[in-house]
């Protein structure tokens, strides 16, 4: 793990301690560094209808976007799991269309990391080339 994905890392340890998880208990947090440095967090926020609940990934994106960022390096995903969670299919899609093929740096609270591009876990995306 390099200096700058575990930079990275806890922001998205301290984004997942403000997540809003009552049905689920699955607290997730995310931290996406843009081009410019600038890091954008967040964390999952759930509600009682579940078809509307944001995951941590888009919640960082969305953020960054709504400020102005428009071109990234990284994003990391932290969870209290035994194994690293991957981002779910719509959280892809989204970090497709708006990251590209950005770097993916996936922890949990156990000292566990993994690094890999967009491009790995999103081997044929959907995008503005599909129209």
């Amino acid at each position: 793990m390099t200096k700058a994905q575990e930079r990275l890392l806890e922001p998205a340890r301290r984004a997942r301690l403000r997540a809003v998880a009552p049905f689920s208990k699955f607290r997730v947090g995310a931290a996406l560094e843009a081009a410019d440095g600038r890091v954008f967090t967040g964390c999952n926020i759930e509600n009682a209808s579940y078809g509307l609940t944001l995951c941590a990934e888009r919640v960082a994106i969305f953020k960054a976007v709504s400020e102005g960022a428009r071109r990234f390096r990284r994003l990391a995903v932290v969870a209290d799991t035994p194994r690293l969670t991957p981002p779910c299919g719509p959280c892809r899609q989204i970090i497709w269309e708006f990251c590209g093929n950005v770097e993916v740096i996936l922890a949990n609270l156990k000292g566990k990391t993994s690094s890999q591009r967009m491009k790995k876990l999103f081997p044929q995306p959907f995008d503005a080339s599909s129209l």
